[in-house]
């Protein structure tokens, strides 16, 4: 019978998830947290979602803590570093999964539009990243707790790869993130902090549910999906704990796609 039971891959860990209040962000905390990290569980405004996700991790046994912050603002990131710093004493993971989508036609896109994006899913992902590298660097190594001296998962999208007309702002956002992700694991690389992203595809979270609830809608999604299933958080979570833990300690500056193959470009399939 196989064991699956977690095993505490991440145990004397303090890792930040941001927008870890719902989605794919909540996945990724529950999993770190059964893992045996401490998780701060990020939210911007979403106070009694967050407070859900730290009950439930609580509840098995976990520890989790609630931090607000708007990661598009310099201020909100910098005092949520502090509190957690002053609280835990330092860090060891970030994972920078915050992100909206405000679609519109590329005709009809505000500038109100394509900045709000942007702030939130490229600026908000340097703004964290930056704060945390500094907080690696200045602690130095634990060998003890973690090979590498600080870890850095940001939250990509397949659409880092695939155009997406009527989402521009949103797949410029994560085109820039894997450059900026590669950028920064190549500057940090001798720190020994590693820096990778996962790149989910189709996920069943609250910003689909109307699309998965609409037979039609959904077997229309399931096309795009080769391996013929809508992913879980779950799914994400189990990555981001590999990546997170000294297994991957030789993985940098890469972006690991979790997206039952739609980076396959199906539509392909049948000699196009």
């Amino acid at each position: 019978m196989t064991d699956s039971r977690p095993r505490q891959r991440l145990r004397h860990q303090i890792a930040l998830v941001t927008g870890g209040s719902s989605g794919i962000g909540a996945g990724v905390a529950k999993a770190m947290a059964a893992e045996g990290a401490v998780v701060y569980v990020n939210y911007s405004s979403g106070a009694e979602e967050a407070a859900a996700v730290v009950q439930e991790i609580e509840a098995a046994g976990g520890r989790a803590v609630a931090v607000q912050a708007d990661v598009s603002k310099e201020e909100d990131v910098q005092r949520m570093f502090r509190h957690i710093c002053e609280e835990q004493g330092t860090l060891h993971i970030l994972v920078s999964n915050s992100g909206i989508q405000q679609d519109a036609g590329f005709l009809d896109m505000t500038l109100e539009q394509w900045q709000k994006v942007i702030d939130v899913n490229l600026t908000g992902q340097f703004l964290c990243a930056r704060e945390a590298a500094r907080e690696f660097v200045r602690r130095g190594p634990q060998p003890d707790i973690s090979a590498a001296t600080g870890k850095i998962i940001c939250m990509s999208s397949v659409h880092e790869l695939i155009p997406w007309a009527g989402h521009v702002n949103y797949a410029a956002s994560k085109g820039g993130v894997m450059q900026l992700m590669k950028s920064m694991a190549q500057e940090l690389a001798p720190h020994r902090i590693r820096v990778n992203s996962i790149g989910p595809g189709a996920i069943a979270t609250p910003i689909n549910e109307d699309t998965r609830d609409t037979p039609a809608e959904e077997k229309k999604l399931l096309t795009l999906i080769p391996y013929g299933r809508i992913g879980e958080s779950a799914d994400i979570g189990k990555v981001a704990v590999w990546l997170a833990s000294d297994e991957a300690d030789y993985v940098t500056g890469t972006t690991l796609f979790v997206d039952g193959g739609m980076t396959l470009y199906p539509g392909f399939a049948d000699n196009g």
